[in-house]
C-alpha cells in the first residue's frame, strides 16, 4: 500500500499584536464532516510538501499568504486502518488582515479565532500542540529567516 503523503497548514492574522488562526467547519459528506479544522491535505505526485500547503490554502480559501513558513516541527500520529505512521509537515500562512477567505465545497463556514478559542474547537491533540508552538513562535518573534518559503 503507497503511503500517503500529507500537509498541515495554520493560516492566521495579527489582530492587535496577537495572531487569530483560520479555522474552517468541514462540510457534510467530506471526511471530518461538522469538525473546525485548519488546513490539511495530500501532497500530488510532482510537488514539494510547501507547494501542497500553498496549493491546499489557495484551493479551500483562494488566499496567498504575506508571509509562509515551515514549522519546526511535525505532526505524528499512528492511522490502525492502514498499520501507518505519519509524520506531517506544518506551515504557517500570515494572511493580510483585510482579507477574506472564499471557500471550496469542503467547508461550510470560516472563523478566525485567537489561540485559546481555536484550541477548543479542534480535535486532534498534535493539531493542538502545534498551533500553540506557532502562536509561541509569532507572539515571542521567533520565525527565523531559515524557515521561511520564498514562493516567489
Amino acid at each position: 500500500m503507497a503511503k500517503k503523503r500529507l500537509i498541515d497548514l495554520y493560516p492566521y492574522k495579527i489582530v492587535k499584536d496577537r495572531p487569530e488562526f483560520l479555522l474552517l467547519k468541514r462540510a457534510k459528506g467530506k471526511i471530518y464532516q461538522g469538525q473546525w479544522r485548519m488546513i490539511g491535505g495530500k501532497v500530488e505526485p510532482g510537488e514539494t510538501s510547501w507547494q501542497a500547503a500553498l496549493r491546499e490554502l489557495s484551493e479551500e480559501t483562494g488566499l496567498v499568504p504575506d508571509k509562509f513558513w515551515t514549522i519546526p516541527s511535525v505532526n505524528t500520529f499512528y492511522e490502525h486502518k492502514r498499520d501507518m505512521v505519519h509524520h506531517i509537515p506544518a506551515f504557517a500562512a500570515e494572511i493580510h488582515s483585510a482579507k477574506t477567505p472564499e471557500l471550496d465545497d469542503e467547508h461550510t463556514e470560516f472563523d478566525w479565532l485567537a489561540l485559546d478559542e481555536a484550541l477548543s474547537r479542534i480535535n486532534w491533540p498534535e493539531q493542538r500542540r502545534l498551533m500553540k508552538l506557532t502562536n509561541s513562535i509569532i507572539t515571542e518573534n521567533e520565525i527565523l529567516d531559515d524557515w521561511i518559503v520564498s514562493t516567489s
